[in-house]
């Protein structure tokens, strides 16, 4: 009779992890097969060029590598799977749109400004007639178009080597790599340390980039991605209590967009909570500084170009209609209500003060902390914005991910627990071995 409960528990333990692993195969495939919808859709339903190549080629990937994922042995089918995904969303996609020299304008507006960083200094044409010549970015943006300025596109290596979108990914892989790095050291050994979460993490930032919100701007734009990597690599080094480091880190994030500045406000919060004021001035005057190096020259050397091209156009207030117009809150309220454009910017003051006094009274004390107060921050803003993009809130998604990934610290005791219990593979073990 012995024996046959223990057959019975063990018959049970194996169909056990039979579901479970099945449950995980579908969540997988599940997955991809959703991300596949969306790229099929965008395909159908787009009139850009570079997102229709885009979605039919991702989307075949994510087919593919749903099926790999549910049909495939354990523990090839992840690997396998994410290689699909990744060949079909980025890979090919990529190498297309650079080699046949589709992308959205934004890759010619940076790749045109750091051209002209080089040969005026300023990366703002004087007089600019429509939308192509705006450059609705602060110079530091100019430094990624400095590769094609310098390369040229005479063939295909140098075509490749000299698009802006591959220099933006690579500053946002190495700021998240080092970002990684940076949380990791400060956990080695320590408590909060989870073995084996190195292979997890790889794992899960794989399948992030191959998703469709890092996927999709990464082949076809790019441009928010390198603010993205710096915004997360700074508040790392400010959760690590390096205010120095991340105040210049912030900076160049800063010299790229505006965006940035509220992960300045973030960073000083958490640094003045761990160590008071004198770490969070160094990380402010860093900041500043860094900024004020960065971006002054372009300002002195064409003020005017720049107010209009990096305050007035992005905002809907330039001479020329910006074509960021989503249908956000914000751009509706100042399309249609009287007045609208003032309102939108009376409530985009509104929340500003809100997340400062929410810094004030509870700063942020971790990584995931801070970059959830930086992601409700930046969420407002492209909400309550006068004119935007439903894409700039990949910016704060991805941030939330990676966050929670980069923290590599075990979940808390009473969770475990509870998963313990709730696991009724741990008691059909200690059953099976009584005697």
């Amino acid at each position: 009779m012995l024996i046959r409960n223990g057959e019975k528990k063990t018959a049970a333990a194996t169909v056990w992890r039979t579901v479970q692993g099945w449950d995980r195969r579908l969540v997988w495939g599940g997955g991809w097969l959703l991300a596949a919808g969306f790229a099929a859709t965008l395909a159908l339903s787009t009139r850009l060029e570079t997102h229709r190549s885009w979605g039919l080629c991702a989307g075949v990937g994510y087919v593919g590598a749903a099926l790999v994922g549910c049909l495939l042995p354990r523990p090839r089918a992840r690997s396998v799977a994410l290689g699909c995904a990744l060949t079909g969303a980025v890979a090919l996609p990529l190498l297309y749109l650079v080699l046949t020299g589709r992308a959205q304008s934004e890759v010619g507006v940076i790749e045109r400004s750091g051209l002209l960083l080089i040969s005026q200094g300023t990366p703002y044409l004087p007089h600019p007639q429509n939308v192509a010549e705006y450059t609705p970015y602060l110079p530091g943006m100019a430094v990624f178009g400095v590769p094609r300025a310098l390369l040229g596109d005479g063939n295909g290596v140098t075509q490749l080597l000299g698009d802006a979108r591959l220099w933006c990914a690579a500053m946002f892989l190495l700021c998240l790599q080092a970002g990684r790095v940076v949380l990791r050291r400060r956990t080695w050994g320590g408590p909060g340390h989870s073995p084996g979460h190195g292979a997890r993490y790889r794992m899960a930032m794989t399948a992030l980039v191959a998703s469709p919100v890092v996927a999709m701007p990464l082949c076809v734009s790019g441009v928010d991605l390198p603010l993205t990597g710096l915004c997360g690599l700074g508040l790392a080094l400010a959760v690590r209590r390096r205010p120095l480091a991340a105040g210049l880190v912030l900076a160049v994030a800063c010299s790229l967009k505006w965006t940035a500045l509220p992960a300045v406000a973030v960073a000083v919060a958490v640094l003045a909570a761990a160590g008071g004021a004198r770490p969070a001035l160094r990380c402010a005057g860093a900041s500043l500084a860094g900024t004020l190096v960065l971006v002054l020259p372009g300002a002195l050397l064409s003020p005017a170009a720049m107010v209009e091209q990096v305050l007035a156009f992005p905002t809907g207030q330039g001479a020329v209609r910006t074509p960021a117009d989503s249908p956000l809150p914000g751009h509706l309220i100042a399309e249609l209500v009287p007045g609208g454009w003032y309102v939108t910017v009376g409530l985009l003051l509104l929340g500003a003060v809100a997340v400062t006094v929410s810094l004030v009274l509870r700063p942020p004390s971790g990584i995931v902390a801070a970059v959830d107060r930086l992601s409700a921050g930046l969420s407002v803003a492209f909400l309550l914005a006068p004119a935007g993009r439903f894409g700039y809130l990949a910016l704060p998604l991805v941030l939330m991910v990676w966050a929670r990934w980069a923290d590599g610290a075990r979940r808390p005791r009473t969770v475990a627990r509870s998963a313990v219990l709730c696991d009724p593979l741990p008691r059909v073990r200690a059953a099976s071995t009584r005697p």
